[in-house]
């Protein structure tokens, strides 16, 4: 048997963000434990729309050099969508302008301003991660567990728990008690999941006016839509006349929304900081601390770009 504290790293969190930075830490080949409270699928990431795009994410050029080397690794899973979760799917970004974008704007595939009769207004057309997060968890849990890692779920009600030479904090908003960091704080999202009546595209509209965004995400067997931004709401319950607001804002985009079946209602709650905190401490005996988390929405958009720059803060000195 194993005796404690002689795993290498402890990734406390089993979202994306945790589990991400478990695969890269094992594949670099540490041992690699995750401390998780629940089962991937049942973490907020497994609520997300998961459309890849830097959204609402500070420090901004950190953000988008994350974003960019996230985007690469979706390109490369998108090769084996059933097994990955991944894939690229073509769709209109509303009420986005090319020249709001920067330089990273170019490296992003088909990436063009959307043509009349394509949107209603400014809008921009490209090809998108769109990432099936249930299949994408489940992926990554095994790729981390064929790595030689192991997973406990498991309540951490302090970090000073993880009893092993470095820690990374993926908490998400659990950090805001953990750390303790109040500067965590939830953002509920609520989505309403319907039969695919056969949508290819998805589409994202927002209307600044009524401070709401709209989505259709199409996957292959079901359709995503969304959604909600309601801050410091705690609620995981599913409000029934938001949902029926998200179905009509939806139908207004999709007409073909308007008649399919629902098959259920989901929350979560994203975990809003001001800034990502993505940075290395030295524990006072003398173990590493690495936190990970505050990424709000973005998550899945910034997730393997976050989780080398962490495994390379969990040991300098190496290369990951």
């Amino acid at each position: 048997m194993e005796k404690p504290g002689s795993t290498d790293v402890i990734v406390v969190g089993g979202g994306v963000i945790g589990l991400t930075t478990a695969v890269v830490l094992a594949e670099a080949g540490r041992r690699v434990r995750v401390w998780t409270r629940e089962p991937a699928e049942r973490t907020t990431s497994a609520v997300a729309g998961a459309l890849w795009w830097p959204y609402r994410i500070a420090p901004k050029e950190s953000a988008r050099a994350w974003a960019l080397d996230s985007l690469g690794v979706y390109e490369e899973l998108a090769a084996r969508p059933e097994d990955s979760g991944v894939r690229l799917v073509e769709g209109v970004m509303g009420e986005t302008r090319l020249d709001e974008l920067g330089p990273w704007a170019a490296r992003v595939p088909g990436l063009r301003a959307a043509a009349a009769g394509e949107y209603p207004g400014t809008a921009l057309r490209a090809r998108l991660p769109l990432i099936d997060m249930p299949v994408h968890l489940r992926h990554l849990r095994e790729r981390f567990l064929r790595a030689g890692g192991t997973v406990e779920e498991r309540a951490v009600r302090h970090l000073a728990e993880a009893d092993a030479p470095a820690v990374v904090n993926c908490a998400g908003l659990g950090a805001r008690d953990l750390v303790p960091d109040p500067a965590v704080r939830p953002v509920r999202g609520q989505l309403v999941i319907v039969e695919n009546p056969g949508v290819r595209e998805w589409i994202v509209s927002t209307d600044p006016a009524a401070g709401t965004t709209t989505y259709v995400f199409p996957h292959p067997d079901r359709m995503v839509l969304g959604g909600t931004t309601d801050d410091d709401d705690w609620s995981r319950v599913p409000d029934p006349e938001a949902a029926k607001r998200i179905v009509e804002r939806c139908a207004a985009l999709r007409p073909e929304v308007a008649g399919a079946r629902v098959l259920g209602h989901l929350v979560g709650l994203r975990p809003v900081r001001e800034t990502v905190r993505l940075e290395r401490e030295v524990r006072p005996d003398g173990g590493v601390l690495v936190h990970n988390y505050g990424h709000g929405g973005a998550g899945v958009t910034v997730a393997w770009g976050c989780a080398r720059e962490a495994a390379g803060l969990v040991d300098p000195a190496a290369s990951v």
